[in-house]
């Protein structure tokens, strides 16, 4: 387990990097965090955060409702202990070491209720659809009635409507030349080369390396919007629609009946 001051270097670090793909990240974290302290009609409820990375969405979550209990699901050892050591003074947040992959990952997350929502930013699209149609319908059966799904993500509308998708990936590229006129910060890959070169964590790279679905994650596989509606529509969730977006980067919602 690396050091608290270890585990904040990288996680800031992994922030600014993600900032680089994501001018209007915080807006997003924030729009995303709205609509669960609006829709789920408790201010103590219980979210499971789906790919959760080193856990910036959960820390901001419970920053924000305090009395919420986080379950942050993810496959990657090096992520996960980051977060752990990062953010393990949050008495309700708790990590589960998942692949959302695998059949069954649902049942081992240890929930005593139903869930009242599931949140995710920027990692859904790295599922093949036939997985992640897959992962929606074990979603839909730890989620209560009227639970809350909510997935921020780059999902492209290219395949429904061109001439629509084209400006809005315009849009984003406008305003990441605007945002990061001064220079960008380092890369998803730069990142990785560093934290993997950082002695202090030569056991969790060495441990990641021993894990496909960690060490082989390129790219996006489910990248178009209507490969997700599709696959919550099928999966049983009722409305679904965006709630906010800038260019091709959008906040979708979808509701358990």
């Amino acid at each position: 387990m690396p050091t608290y001051d270890v585990a904040r270097e990288w996680v800031e670090r992994w922030d600014r990097q993600q900032e680089g793909y994501l001018p209007d990240r915080e807006e997003r974290f924030t729009a995303l965090i709205d609509a669960v302290e609006a829709g789920v009609g408790r201010p103590d409820p219980l979210v499971i955060d789906l790919g959760c990375g080193p856990g910036s969405l959960s820390a901001r979550l419970l920053d924000r409702l305090p009395r919420a209990t986080v379950v942050a699901v993810d496959t990657d050892p090096l992520l996960l202990a980051l977060g752990r050591a990062a953010y393990g003074r949050l008495e309700n947040l708790r990590f589960a070491d998942l692949d959302l992959r695998a059949p069954g990952w649902s049942g081992a997350l240890g929930l005593d209720r139903p869930a009242d929502a599931a949140v995710s930013t920027t990692a859904l699209h790295w599922l093949p659809e036939p997985e992640l149609r897959r992962m929606y319908g074990e979603l839909a059966t730890v989620l209560r009635p009227g639970g809350l799904f909510l997935n921020g993500d780059h999902l492209i509308s290219g395949d429904a409507t061109p001439t629509l998708a084209r400006l809005e990936v315009a849009v984003h590229e406008r305003e990441e030349r605007r945002r990061f006129a001064q220079g960008r910060p380092e890369d998803w890959r730069q990142w990785w080369d560093a934290v993997t070169a950082d002695p202090a964590l030569a056991d969790l790279t060495r441990a990641r390396g021993g894990r496909t679905a960690a060490a082989g994650h390129h790219g996006s596989e489910s990248g178009h919007l209507s490969t997700h509606v599709g696959a919550l529509r099928d999966a049983g969730f009722g409305e679904i629609g965006t709630l906010w977006q800038r260019g091709h980067d959008r906040l979708l919602c979808a509701v358990r009946p």
